[in-house]
């Protein structure tokens, strides 16, 4: 028995890591995986049950930010209890350390069931609504990755894309009219293994301490990502493709560790050929790798045994 809608993946196309640092972000709906909120069918197998502890762990972190009166969100935190007595799990084809939303997922799908007063879809372009909602998300949503900018879970609530411009202004934006049958395009690569993200915040954290490094993130990563973030949006592809390879080439540059040793040179490649152009798809360290390329097939080519997933065409 189905106890929520569909939530559906979201890939954050622009704006890992420098989020944090006030970059802009850009993430959209990605539909091939989703979870729902489920009572079991009679007695629950071992994946159902392992997600029903995962809800109980969660459950009791939300009761402890509540007894402290520090919980942002309201929340029926009682009904959540009795759904998970009943055996409440999240059932979910989002892969888990992948990038691509699973916990934020997972909160939308709680948040919209169990929040008593839920941000109407409708209400989506209310800036401080908005801003609200993100706000209590991200603080659930800190259950899972030690912090976290609340965007995950907002995009996966309201599936439709989100443009993060500054850390007090966020937006629902309309895509580009993008062809379906382009040559170019935007894809996945699964790096073949999980990753986790509270140790790659964690580095990146501790790389914030460096004076060079906060220099770096603030001129240069944040120029290069909001120029592609606004040529995306103006479908400009000569000029996105331009500053992806600046941006690739800087995170290959200075996020080493978040980069699967295996793909260094693969990445490297992409830059040299100008066949395509890799980045982070989320916090790295594993999962997915997010990929641009002017001409797809070429980059299969180039990538090969590598199978792309095509996320869309431009």
């Amino acid at each position: 028995m189905n106890l929520s809608p569909k939530f559906f993946a979201k890939i954050l196309l622009f704006g890992e890591y420098g989020v944090i640092r006030d970059a802009m972000a850009l993430s959209i709906p990605y539909t091939n995986f989703s979870g729902v909120l489920c009572f079991p069918d009679g007695k629950a197998d071992p994946s159902q049950e392992a997600s029903t502890e995962s809800l109980v762990r969660f459950t009791t972190y939300l009761e402890e930010l509540e007894s402290q009166g520090i919980l942002i969100a309201d929340l029926d935190l009682a009904g959540l209890r009795a759904d998970l007595a009943r055996g409440l799990y999240f059932d979910s084809s989002i892969p888990q350390g992948y990038g691509v939303g699973s916990s934020g997922a997972m909160v939308a799908a709680l948040y919209a069931r169990y929040a008593r007063n839920p941000m109407p879809l409708d209400q989506a372009n209310d800036p401080e609504k908005l801003q609200a909602m993100k706000a209590e998300m991200a603080q659930m949503e800190g259950f899972f990755h030690g912090r976290s900018s609340g965007m995950d879970p907002t995009i996966c609530y309201l599936q439709l894309p989100l443009l993060l411009r500054s850390a007090q202004d966020i937006g629902t934006v309309s895509m580009p009219d993008l062809p379906l049958n382009g040559r170019g395009g935007v894809f996945l690569l699964n790096s073949g293994g999980p990753g986790e993200t509270q140790p790659m915040v964690q580095i990146f954290m501790d790389k914030l301490k460096e004076e060079g490094f906060r220099r770096l993130m603030t001129e240069q990563f944040k120029s290069y990502n909001d120029a592609c973030v606004a040529a995306f949006l103006e479908g400009k592809t000569d000029v996105l493709l331009r500053e992806l390879k600046k941006l690739s080439g800087l995170v290959l540059a200075n996020f080493g560790p978040m980069i699967p040793s295996d793909y260094h040179n693969l990445w490297q490649k992409g830059i040299d050929t100008n066949a395509y152009y890799l980045k982070l798809c989320g916090s790295g360290g594993g999962g997915y790798i997010l990929g641009f390329a002017p001409d797809l097939e070429q980059a299969q080519a180039e990538l090969d045994p590598h199978r792309m997933d095509v996320v869309l065409r431009f």
